[in-house]
C-alpha cells in the first residue's frame, strides 16, 4: 500500500468491545437533541402515547420518534422512508434511539398524528432562548416568502386558467373536425387509421372539457375562486419575478435582529402580506416578552389598520409607504407636496393656499376627511395640480399614526437594510435545506407541522453556533 494511512482489518476481533457512546463526540449535536427532548414534558405538550398502555403490544416512545424527526430535519433528511434507512445505518441516530429502528409508516404517522404537539415543541425552544436572554435588543424583522406545495401548477385552477384551458381544448376539437371533413371529401387524403385516431381524440377532449366544467362548478363554492386537486389547501401565488408564480403557501416569519433567530412564524395560504403585520408582531412580542418592540417590515405590509393595531399594542412599526399615487404618475403634485397643520386641521398647498376641512365620508371601510381650497379655480398652478374643478385631499381619521411611522422611518434610514439582512437570508437558508420540492406533506395543518420542524432545526443550529454545545446543554438542564 505504500506510505498511506491504513485502516483496520475488517475480520479482526476485539477482545474488549468499544462502547457505542465512545463513538459520539462530546460536542455532537445529537447530544443536544437527546437532552432537549428528554427535558420536555411530552404528556403536557399533548403527544399521543406519552403514557404507555398497560396492555397490548408496546409502542415506540414519542420521545424516540421526536428525536428521529429533530435529527432528520437538522440534517436535511425529511422523508420518513429515508429516516427509516438512516435509523438502521447512521451511527449517530443509532446512538440517539438506543438501536431502535421504527419503520417508515410509524415515523410518518407520528408526524401526522402529533402536529399540534410538535408545534408546541417549537415554541418551547423559543421560550428556552428567551430564558437564555437571546432576545434582548427588542428589534425584529417581519417578512413572508412563498414555499412550494406538493400540488403541481397544472393541478391548480383559477377562473382565468380554467377558461384558457377550455378554450385550448375547444380549438383542438375544431382542428380535428377540419381534418375529418377533409377525410370525408377525399378518402385518400387521410389514412383510415388516422381517422379512427381523430375520433378517439375528440371523445377524450370532450371528456376533459366536461371534467373542467365540473371543476368550474366546484370553484364557485371556493372563497378565493381557486381549487387545487392534489393539495386542497395550496394556492397559486405570484412571486417577485414578472409573470411567474408557484402553487404553495405563504410562510410568515419574525426574526430577531441580534442573533437572527426565528421568534415566531405561521403558514398561510393567502398570497399577500397586507393583513399579517399586527398578528405577527403580536406573536413576536408575546414570544420575546419585550415591553417595547420595534417591528421592521417591507412595503407589502403597509395597511392602515394593521399599523394602528401595532401602535395600540405598544409595537413600534417601521414600514415604508408604497409609491402608488396616480397624480405622481401623471406628473401632478403628490399628496406629500401638501403640508398638514394638525392644530388648525388644514393643509397648505404648493401654491400657498389653505385647504380647509369640507366633508367626511367612508371609503373602503375607512373614515376619510376631505379638504380643498376655494382658490383652486383661479390658481395659476392648477394645471400642475389637478384636472378637476378643485384639488381634493383625503385624510384618514387615524393618519396621524401613519405620520408617526413615516417620521420613524425617516429617522432610521438604515432600518430597511437591517430588515433585509436579518430576515431574507433565513428564507434562503430554509429553502436550501428543503431542496427543490420544499414541503413533502399536504393540507395546511400538516404543512404547518413540517414548517415547525424546519424552524426548530434552524433555531437549534443557530443557538449551538452562538453558545456552543456544552453551554446549551447546561441551560436545558437548568
Amino acid at each position: 500500500m505504500g506510505r498511506y494511512v491504513e485502516g483496520q482489518d475488517r475480520t479482526q476481533s476485539v477482545l474488549f468491545p468499544e462502547r457505542l457512546d465512545d463513538w459520539i463526540h462530546e460536542d455532537s449535536t445529537v447530544r443536544v437533541i437527546d437532552v432537549f427532548v428528554e427535558e420536555l414534558d411530552l404528556g403536557k405538550l399533548g403527544f399521543e402515547r406519552a403514557a404507555p398502555a398497560a396492555t397490548g403490544r408496546p409502542a415506540y416512545s414519542p420521545a424516540t420518534l421526536l428525536k428521529i424527526y429533530v435529527y432528520g430535519y437538522l440534517n436535511r433528511v425529511q422523508s420518513s422512508r429515508r429516516l427509516e434507512t438512516e435509523a438502521q445505518r447512521n451511527l449517530e441516530l443509532i446512538w440517539l434511539t438506543g438501536r431502535l429502528a421504527p419503520d417508515f409508516k410509524t415515523i410518518a404517522d407520528f408526524r401526522r398524528d402529533n402536529g399540534e404537539a410538535i408545534r408546541k415543541v417549537c415554541k418551547e425552544f423559543v421560550l428556552l432562548c428567551r430564558r437564555m436572554k437571546l432576545f434582548t435588543d427588542g428589534i425584529v424583522a417581519i417578512d413572508g416568502s412563498k414555499f412550494k406545495a406538493v400540488n403541481n401548477r397544472d393541478k391548480n385552477f383559477t377562473d382565468r386558467k380554467l377558461a384558457a384551458r377550455i378554450e385550448q381544448l375547444e380549438e383542438s376539437i375544431k382542428r380535428y373536425l377540419v381534418e375529418l371533413d377533409r377525410a370525408d371529401r377525399d378518402a385518400a387524403a387521410v389514412l383510415p387509421g388516422r381517422v379512427a385516431h381523430l375520433k378517439d381524440k375528440i371523445i377524450k377532449v370532450k371528456q376533459q372539457i366536461q371534467a373542467l366544467n365540473e371543476i368550474g362548478e366546484q370553484m364557485k363554492a371556493s372563497e378565493d375562486g381557486q381549487i387545487s386537486l392534489t393539495d386542497p389547501d395550496a394556492r397559486s401565488m405570484a412571486t417577485s419575478g414578472r409573470g411567474t408564480g408557484i402553487v404553495g403557501y405563504n410562510v410568515q416569519t419574525v426574526v430577531d435582529a441580534k442573533h437572527h433567530l426565528i421568534v415566531a412564524h405561521e403558514v398561510t395560504n393567502v398570497g399577500h402580506d397586507r393583513n399579517q403585520l399586527a398578528h405577527m408582531a403580536k406573536l413576536a412580542k408575546e414570544a420575546t416578552a419585550e415591553d417595547e418592540l420595534i417591528a421592521l417590515a417591507d412595503r407589502g405590509y403597509y395597511e392602515g389598520y394593521e399599523i394602528l393595531e401595532c401602535e395600540r399594542a405598544g409595537i413600534a412599526a417601521v414600514v415604508p409607504k408604497p409609491m402608488t399615487s396616480n397624480n405622481a404618475a401623471a406628473g401632478l403634485f403628490d399628496k406629500r407636496d401638501f403640508v398638514y397643520d394638525d392644530k388648525a386641521d388644514q393643509y397648505r398647498c404648493p401654491a400657498g393656499s389653505i385647504a380647509i376641512h369640507r366633508m367626511t365620508s367612508e371609503e373602503a371601510g375607512k373614515i376619510q376627511h376631505k379638504y380643498w381650497s376655494s382658490d383652486c379655480p383661479r390658481c395659476p398652478m392648477k394645471p400642475r395640480c389637478t384636472t378637476g374643478k378643485e384639488r381634493r385631499i383625503s385624510r384618514w381619521e387615524h393618519e396621524d399614526v401613519l405620520d408617526v411611522v413615516q417620521e420613524r422611518l425617516e429617522g432610521a434610514p438604515e432600518a430597511m437594510r437591517l430588515r433585509r439582512q436579518t430576515v431574507e437570508h433565513v428564507f434562503g437558508t430554509l429553502k436550501g435545506w428543503m431542496g427543490s420540492s420544499h414541503f413533502l406533506t399536504k393540507t395546511l395543518p400538516r404543512v404547518a407541522t413540517e414548517m415547525c420542524l424546519h424552524v426548530l432545526a434552524y433555531n437549534l443550529k443557530r443557538v449551538i453556533k452562538i453558545l456552543g454545545t456544552a453551554t446549551l446543554i447546561k441551560a436545558m438542564r437548568a
